[in-house]
């Protein structure tokens, strides 16, 4: 039984090398993927003092420009009251210079009525004829 049993051993041996055999060709066999997800980070990039400098001026000039654009709109506004207030003060001037007009009609008819003389030619219409002309053009067109 000696034999035998150094038989049986060697024979166990061999079996049990004959199986890790197999059993390693069968996981080198398959083949494994993997994944690979790349994660790169980029580096800022490096200035120098004059980009500094030149990216400073830009953004300067970008608030110079939205300070400059704000202020056009706001004169624009501006502008435009002014405009409305010259407008409505045109308006009442002229409706003073029409009350004017009636109120110097209404002397001349007083004056001819009791006899008088009209008086002589204002020192503004001595200085500027064309006032008097529009004067009396006013008074035409309103008869």
């Amino acid at each position: 039984m000696g034999i035998n049993k150094k038989l049986l051993v060697v024979v166990t041996g061999l079996i049990i090398c004959i199986a890790a055999v197999w059993i390693c060709e069968s996981i080198q066999g398959e083949e494994t993927k993997y994944e690979v997800r790349p994660q790169i980070e980029t580096i800022p990039e490096y200035k120098t003092d004059a980009t500094r400098a030149i990216d400073a001026y830009e953004r300067l000039m970008d608030r110079y420009m939205n300070i400059i654009e704000t202020n056009l709109t706001r004169s624009n506004n501006d502008i435009k009251n002014i405009s409305q207030n010259l407008n409505s003060i045109t308006e009442k001037l002229a409706s003073i210079d029409i009350k004017l007009t009636e109120i110097s009609k209404r002397i001349t008819n007083i004056e001819k009525k009791c006899g008088t003389e009209p008086p002589a030619e204002t020192s503004a219409e001595k200085i500027c004829p064309a006032a008097k002309q529009k004067k009396n053009e006013k008074v035409l067109s309103q008869q």
